[in-house]
């Protein structure tokens, strides 16, 4: 089912950012045939599509969107196991597209489904997790996914791609890569049916478990440690606190080649990576070259800052408008490129707006 709205819809109140002026045109759909109708009869007026399920990873310019503006709102969860965490091997788990992340992570750590407890307060749609390939925590989502199914917008045809197609890497996917091609409709989760978690691969969470990397934890106490973990940096959604009126991680941790990484000081992280190169903490990098918690350039008036509890998020205080938001943005990241060398690249989706 679609629902048009005939007066304007301000896409502040579909955001974490709560930025975003208004749709031309915006429909929500609340299942799989009237969202796959409202992408399709857009594309063939030749009507510029938006989708927006969480909003959690849209920075939407002020002047809006010239377009259609789909509202993602499908739902349903079917396991092919019954929720016995006692039960041997693993199930499949089919999520639609509009469900909602973290109560699906709830669920699941409820239902004894491993493998997605780490990925605890990340804000947002399950079908957004494939398109970026959501981690957290060492963490990602592309270790539990079987399948991603898609309604192809340039073949006009639903396709399902296994998890080895879907070029997944870091932060990164072939539905990130082609945007405009690929509408995800359900994602297929294998989740091993167990009480205790996957490895734990990161140290600050195993120090909050008091494990080791790479020792599992009871599903219950990884989330609830990885709540509060990511409450202490405001990363999950609470209204009344500004430092949560964000996209989360506004820059993603820099790819260096190996002659780049030993052009950082010597106490910078770095992290080898599989394919030779080596990733570093754009946290790091924003923190060392001048920008602390709470920083907020004078051209706007306290309007955006990074936030007061992690210097990676960049968020609005209140009264802000997206083009102040930018302003940070270029800031921080010119700020790092001359510091360093390296040139910060933003996580989230821009719309109308560019860097």
């Amino acid at each position: 089912m679609t629902t048009p709205r005939s007066a304007p819809v301000l896409l502040r109140d579909h955001t974490t950012l709560r930025l975003g002026g208004p749709a031309a045109e915006f429909v929500e759909a609340t299942d799989e045939a009237a969202l796959v109708a409202a992408v399709a009869e857009a594309d063939q007026r030749g009507v510029p599509v938006l989708l927006v399920a969480g909003g959690s990873n849209l920075v939407v310019a002020d002047e809006g969107f010239d377009g259609r503006v789909v509202h993602v709102a499908t739902t349903g969860v079917v396991s092919d196991v019954e929720d016995d965490a006692t039960a041997c091997g693993g199930g499949m788990v089919r999520v639609a597209a509009g469900e909602d992340w973290d109560a699906l992570v709830a669920r699941a750590v409820a239902s004894g489904w491993s493998g997605l407890e780490a990925l605890s307060g990340i804000p947002g749609s399950v079908g957004a997790t494939p398109v970026q390939n959501v981690g957290a925590y060492g963490a990602e989502v592309a270790q539990t996914i079987a399948s991603v199914r898609t309604w192809d917008r340039v073949e006009g045809r639903q396709r399902t791609f296994a998890a080895a197609d879907c070029g997944f890497s870091y932060r990164h996917s072939r539905f990130k890569a082609e945007p405009e091609r690929y509408l995800v409709l359900e994602v297929t989760f294998q989740l091993p049916l167990a009480t205790l978690s996957a490895p734990v691969g990161y140290a600050e969470l195993a120090r909050g478990l008091e494990v080791q990397v790479g020792d599992r934890a009871p599903l219950a106490d990884v989330r609830r440690t990885v709540l509060a973990l990511r409450r202490g940096k405001g990363m999950v959604l609470d209204a009344g606190d500004h430092d949560t009126w964000s996209a989360g991680s506004f820059f993603t941790n820099p790819l260096l080649d190996p002659a780049e990484a030993a052009g950082l000081p010597e106490d910078a992280p770095r992290w080898p990576q599989p394919d030779g190169r080596v990733k570093t903490s754009a946290a790091w990098l924003i923190e060392h070259a001048g920008f602390s918690k709470g920083h907020s350039p004078a051209a706007t008036g306290g309007r955006v800052s990074l936030s007061t509890k992690h210097t990676l998020a960049l968020t609005n205080r209140g009264q802000a408008s997206t083009a102040d938001l930018l302003v940070l943005a270029r800031e921080v990241r010119d700020g790092v490129e001359r510091a360093y060398g390296v040139r910060l690249v933003n996580e989230p989706v821009l719309v109308g707006a560019s860097l």
